[in-house]
């Protein structure tokens, strides 16, 4: 029987990167659609996944045999501080009514979709797939990571109570088209591609928050989602694999603020405000080698400028439309 695959917050950026894969890659081929199989990417309208009744509704309206699940009350470090108790009770129901329902509707395969942020704050680098539960995680945002470690645990329990095929992917900073670029809420790159955008537009400075030190690693959408195709396909394990590049390949805000200006042709070079409290935190580095042990290192990640390059174009392109958080009126 042909997969039917179900992708929660598939109108998200992950999903989106996801839809775009499944239909640019050949037919057949390792990360292209394959003959007979459906995907249906589900939005928040499609279903309030807080709900398990709604949960319980889609999952039998298309049944699906294969579910990556992305859906998730998501935010940057400051809608992280500020909403601790939302970000850990909605993540926590949409995860367990996902999962629970999998389970009651015979679901083949379940991939949930963490963050590096469940890893413990006081940790030895760079992080490795068993470290996940070494330590309590950063106190900025211990709503939204105890909530995704939760996964872990209840992957583990689903698998040795009732042998469900529940497994879980921790992708690094992940950036591309549609992605999140409302300066309240966005992570990190969309929040300063956005900043670079209305300095150009007002001729005003392209502040940047902090020093410009923290490191982070950037996994381009487009990337990832053929990462998840592969996971989804070819991974049989309940144990989280780390989804990102190498480590070797950090980026520090300050580069990443002045790849942005360079990319846009922004005539002023950012002015850092220097606040250290606004730094996050300085580096999580990630290792990537479990998951290129089992890829192959024929699995090449898309080179970080040409990957921005198409990030701005798409949000140049599509700004009236983008989720900016401004007035297109």
């Amino acid at each position: 029987m042909a997969a039917v695959v179900l992708v929660t917050g598939g109108t998200g950026l992950v999903g989106k990167a996801i839809e775009y894969v499944i239909e640019h890659e050949p037919e057949g081929s390792r990360f292209g659609k394959r003959p007979g199989e459906k995907w249906i990417f589900a939005s928040s309208r499609d279903a309030d996944l807080r709900n398990p009744e709604e949960t319980l509704k889609l999952f039998e309206k298309y049944q699906p045999t294969h579910v990556i699940h992305l859906a998730a009350l998501v935010g940057g470090l400051f809608a992280n501080r500020e909403r601790k108790m939302t970000f850990l009770r909605d993540n926590m129901l949409i995860n367990d009514n996902v999962l629970h329902t999998a389970h009651i509707k015979g679901t083949k395969k379940v991939i949930s979709c963490l963050s590096t942020c469940v890893f413990p704050d006081k940790v030895e680098y760079p992080l490795t797939e068993e470290k996940v539960h070494l330590g309590p995680p950063h106190s900025s945002n211990f709503g939204y990571a105890h909530a995704k470690r939760m996964v872990d645990v209840q992957n583990h329990a689903y698998q040795e109570e009732f042998g469900c095929n529940f497994t879980s992917a921790i992708p690094t900073n992940v950036f591309g088209p549609h992605d999140n670029f409302d300066l309240k809420h966005a992570h990190v790159m969309p929040a300063l591609i956005h900043k670079c955008y209305l300095a150009q537009k007002n001729n005003t400075p392209f502040k940047v928050m902090g020093d410009g030190s923290p490191l982070r690693q950037f996994i381009y959408s487009r990337d990832l989602a053929k990462l998840f195709i592969w996971q989804m396909r070819e991974y049989e394990s309940v144990e989280p694999v780390i989804l990102s590049v190498d480590e070797d390949d950090e980026i520090s805000i300050r580069e990443l603020a002045n790849s942005i200006v360079k990319v846009m042709n922004h005539p002023h070079k950012p002015e850092f405000e220097n606040e250290l409290n606004d730094n996050g935190q300085d580096r999580k580095p990630a290792s990537n080698a479990k998951l290129m042990s089992l890829i192959g290192s024929d699995f090449k990640f898309t080179p970080f400028e040409q990957a921005l390059g198409e990030t701005v174009t798409w949000f140049l392109q599509n700004y009236a439309n983008a989720r900016t958080g401004q007035s297109h009126a």
